[in-house]
């Protein structure tokens, strides 16, 4: 799901590109992406773009007297910038919004829709699809520490809460806790004072850190390969690969449809996680460290070994 460094990117594509310039139509290719319609699509016919800014992880089109497109990439949901009149793509395309300098077109790939509309008259209307998480780049740390106690649940759950967190995902909740050498499964309500000012810097840091190397290797161009896994990232999407910091190997949890990849040297005192299902699979055979890990990865080598040339010796024997 792209999270707020991608749709920063984007907010800053479309404004270059469309404030200031009407809509003058949105062609709907699925009715499904739609999920409110008063006021109606044509209602925004005509009006002018005013601005685009960020509403959680929404992307927010301000229309004059309190119009509002709320778009909701989700997972899958990706935009790109056509020229003036181009078709919607066939099996992935969803919708196109266009402009007299281009269309703004919206893909969603895979089977399932999960990308959502919103038309939306009023602010207070618009501020009820907030989920309320605070701007974690200009929140004081009395906010942020407030914010992330609120509720007792694991780091990585906090800051991918919405309600608490706005525009962090799966990805840069990894580069986060990396940063801020935090295990994914710490407690909130553990950490110390310190703690919290360092995971709120690392925060920020790797947030700014992220946009300004999208905005370099973006340009002028509009962002096409928005993705989760990006070269360069220390932990998301590095299982197995060395850490850039100690060189340990990169370690992931999964649980439900999530994963958290973290640095079992940098972030949990070389201690492995073990998710729910596997701890219940293998029980007392879980890896506790990850010097018990490489010490069964080498015996499972020597004994693949042992049997290939066993069976070697076989087949010779038997000719």
């Amino acid at each position: 799901m792209p999270e707020l460094p991608d749709l920063t990117i984007y907010v800053d594509a479309i404004r270059a590109r469309a404030c200031g310039q009407a809509l003058e139509r949105v062609r709907l290719r699925s009715p499904f992406l739609l999920r409110t319609v008063e006021p109606p699509l044509e209602a925004f016919e005509g009006r002018v773009l005013e601005d685009v800014r960020l509403l959680g992880k929404r992307l927010v089109f301000a229309f004059p007297q309190e119009h509002f497109l709320v778009l909701h990439l989700m997972i899958a949901g990706r935009l790109h910038w056509k020229a003036p009149g181009a078709p919607v793509p066939g099996k992935v395309g969803l919708c196109a919004f266009d402009f007299s300098s281009g269309a703004l077109t919206l893909t969603e790939a895979g089977s399932k829709r999960r990308a959502s509309l919103h038309a939306v008259r009023g602010a207070e209307a618009l501020a009820a699809m907030d989920p309320g998480g605070i701007d974690v780049m200009t929140a004081s740390l009395e906010v942020f520490a407030a914010m992330l106690t609120r509720e007792r649940h694991t780091l990585k759950r906090a800051l991918t809460d919405p309600r608490l967190f706005s525009g962090i995902g799966n990805a840069y909740s990894d580069e986060i806790l990396h940063a801020a050498c935090l295990s994914p499964m710490r407690q909130t309500h553990q950490l110390s004072p310190d703690e919290i000012a360092v995971l709120r810097d690392a925060t920020r840091d790797t947030l700014a850190a992220w946009i300004a190397r999208f905005r370099e290797r973006v340009g002028d161009r509009f962002p096409e390969k928005v993705t989760a896994f990006v070269e360069g990232m220390a932990a998301h999407g590095r299982y197995g690969q060395p850490c850039p910091r100690c060189g340990t190997p990169i370690q992931r949890l999964v649980y439900a449809s999530n994963e958290a990849n973290y640095c079992p040297a940098c972030q949990t005192g070389g201690k492995l996680l073990a998710d729910r299902a596997l701890s219940r699979l293998l029980r007392e055979d879980w890896p506790k460290s990850l010097e018990e890990l490489e010490e069964r990865m080498s015996k499972g080598q020597r004994t693949s070994d042992t049997s290939r040339g066993s069976r070697g010796t076989r087949e010779r024997d038997d000719k």
